[in-house]
């Protein structure tokens, strides 16, 4: 049998390590709140223009990607912690172009002189039903997106956690990979479900609450849209901003402007480089294409 002091030692180590963890968990939530604001708009963007009975399905495929992501990511991101920590920015700035590149590629498909102009309701009918083609590309283009963004939260939690050790770091990652996960893919869910929400307000017997509806009814196609748009413009400035702190003049650069001005300066630099990346693409399948026989 343990004695007594030996359990009270385990118990006080145990405590001491969960306060660890819960007081780095919240500095780490302060840190990335940014990315979980684009996280969110990126991701409540990608639920718009499905059918009603799609919605939460495919959310839920979604969150599931972000899941595995996070579970690959921590121990990738603890091996090059501690055997490579130099090559965890290159990486991340990688990652940072390739939103860029997307986001400049989602731009020219919407706004391209070669952009489609099918009716809405056309490609509802023949690809937003379950499992489609159209479906299983919107869900996979979300994980991707989910996978950098997660590769910059873990990355933004692992500077502030350097100083402690193994089990605290692990732990941390853990708690910070779960709360973003399960916080972002339930608000996503809230979101899209407004209209649903609104209608069963409507149907209570208080005035009250049926005017709730009826605000909330007439608020969510604009508010869908406006996510729409914010999910794009999101693209921009978590890739803008990922490659201006690789960059140690534009960092410093950008930290001495205010937050909004920063905000827009990695917004820019995120489109430009987009815009090159999506440019460089183009020119080397030219040049691919005329060197095949």
């Amino acid at each position: 049998m343990m004695p007594v002091g030996s359990l009270l030692t385990l118990l006080d180590d145990m405590t001491a390590i969960l306060d660890d963890v819960w007081i780095m968990t919240k500095l780490s939530a302060k840190k990335t709140a940014g990315v979980l604001g684009d996280d969110l708009a990126l991701n409540a963007e990608q639920a718009v223009g499905l059918s009603p009975d799609r919605e939460l399905p495919v959310i839920w495929a979604v969150a599931k990607g972000s899941a595995r992501n996070k579970a690959m990511l921590i121990p990738l991101a603890l091996v090059l912690r501690a055997l490579a920590p130099w090559l965890i920015q290159p990486l991340l700035m990688g990652g940072g172009l390739f939103l860029c590149y997307e986001g400049a590629e989602k731009l020219l498909h919407r706004f391209g002189p070669q952009a489609e102009h099918q009716p809405a309701e056309a490609l509802r009918a023949e690809d937003k039903v379950a499992g489609s083609p159209w479906e299983k590309e919107k869900i996979a283009g979300a994980v991707r997106t989910d996978l950098i963004l997660s590769a910059e939260i873990i990355a933004l939690t692992l500077g502030l956690v350097a100083h402690l050790d193994f089990a605290r770091v692990l732990l941390v990652l853990l708690v910070i990979s779960l709360l973003m996960t399960v916080g972002v893919y339930g608000l996503v869910g809230l979101i899209v479900k407004l209209d649903d929400i609104g209608l069963a307000l409507q149907k209570r017997r208080q005035a009250g609450l049926r005017t709730l509806g009826k605000v909330i009814l007439a608020t969510a196609p604009r508010m869908l849209a406006l996510i729409s748009w914010l999910g794009t413009v999101a693209i921009f400035c978590v890739g803008g901003g990922i490659l201006v702190h690789g960059v140690a003049p534009l960092h410093h650069l950008v930290e001495e402007l205010n937050a909004w001005l920063g905000l827009l300066a990695e917004g820019v630099t995120g489109l430009v480089a987009g815009f090159v990346a999506l440019a460089v693409v183009k020119l080397l399948g030219r040049l691919k294409g005329r060197a095949t026989p």
